[in-house]
């Protein structure tokens, strides 16, 4: 798992770098949903650890990437000012639809490993397709991006100047909140089962995907009002709620109430971070902006929290990782509060 959330680091930042250079997004996106299918069959046929230690790194290379791009290409081309909640919410809407088909369908049943290793090679190639359709204007090249700045159309985010503060408040914000649910994402099914005694992971998971819908319509009117800083920073406050409740409440109504507050954690966050990504990487540098934030927000602290994480169960248990997981998240809005006293420009209209 650590070999998937380092690949998960590199395979964005490769990328993103090359998009970034070419002005192609199409050719990055195609890779990676390629990798992943041509990666997952040998996984199967060859059990060994080395083996499977390549293949794991290519599919997370691929299904990491993937992200990143999507929502690069998707910042330039709705600009700064877009709505992205609205665009995005259609992944949650698609993850509840997938989530609920494979628990249902009556063939390749993803309950062994073959049938697991087939599904991701035909969503992979399945994936490849539509990426054919999209417009060449949608995948368009920082130049052609450039000069529909000067039209008015976008703001020109290198004419902006970012303070050094915002920056670091923002990326702490980022690291520090994701590290907190990295308990969550990572030993959350494993607390349902030892501390909840209740087989009821995949469901909590999909209450929290319906929960955040609502709130990634609304992400552009929140952005506007309060600041993309603000809201995660809300964000990182909702994170240590959800896992003191998680520590202090092991009860089914108080989990399926955490479960709910995803709704903050992540609708909140998600396209308040994309905004600040935005604001803060000009459009030529945007393919690398998105891979910033996938390593922030999910390959550094999805590793090394799944690794602190597992050395606190073993010593001390839930009740202490998630306690002082908590902590962590709240560092953020900490780290906040101060630079907000020092008066620094932390809202960016």
């Amino acid at each position: 798992m650590g070999i998937f959330e380092i690949a998960g680091v590199a395979g964005p930042f490769v990328f993103g770098y090359l998009s970034d250079k070419t002005g192609n997004y199409r050719l990055s996106l195609i890779m990676s949903c390629i990798l992943p299918a041509f990666a997952a069959y040998p996984l199967l046929l060859w059990v060994h650890p080395e083996a499977t230690a390549v293949f794991l790194f290519f599919i997370a290379f691929g299904f990491r990437s993937l992200i990143s791009l999507i929502d690069a290409a998707t910042t330039i081309q709705i600009g700064v000012t877009g709505n992205y909640g609205r665009l995005r919410v259609w992944g949650s809407i698609a993850f509840v639809i997938m989530t609920t088909f494979f628990h249902w369908t009556p063939f390749l049943k993803p309950e062994t490993a073959a049938n697991i290793s087939y599904w991701i090679i035909i969503t992979s190639i399945v994936s490849v397709i539509p990426i054919f359709f999209i417009p060449r204007v949608m995948l368009r090249t920082h130049a052609a991006q450039k000069e529909e700045a000067q039209t008015g159309t976008e703001t020109d985010t290198k004419k902006i100047s970012v303070p050094a503060a915002y920056i670091f408040c923002g990326f702490a914000v980022i690291f520090l909140s994701r590290f907190g649910m990295s308990a969550i994402l990572t030993y959350f099914p494993l607390y349902m089962i030892e501390i909840a005694e209740w087989n009821a992971a995949g469901l909590m998971f999909a209450i929290a995907a319906v929960s955040e819908v609502p709130f990634l319509f609304l992400g552009k009117r929140l952005i506007r009002r309060f600041g993309s800083m603000s809201l995660m920073v809300i964000s990182a406050a909702g994170v240590s709620v959800r896992l003191l409740i998680l520590a202090f409440l092991p009860f089914h109504s108080w989990i399926i109430f955490s479960s709910a507050l995803h709704s903050i954690c992540f609708g909140f966050y998600f396209p308040a971070a994309i905004h600040f990504i935005s604001t803060v990487f000009p459009v030529e540098k945007r393919g690398r902006g998105m891979s910033l934030l996938m390593i922030m927000g999910t390959g550094l602290p999805s590793l090394t929290g799944a690794i602190a994480g597992g050395a606190i169960i073993e010593r001390f248990g839930y009740t202490p990782l998630f306690v002082i997981y908590a902590a962590v998240s709240g560092a953020a809005v900490i780290i906040y509060g101060i630079l907000r006293l020092k008066r620094y420009p932390l809202i960016l209209q």
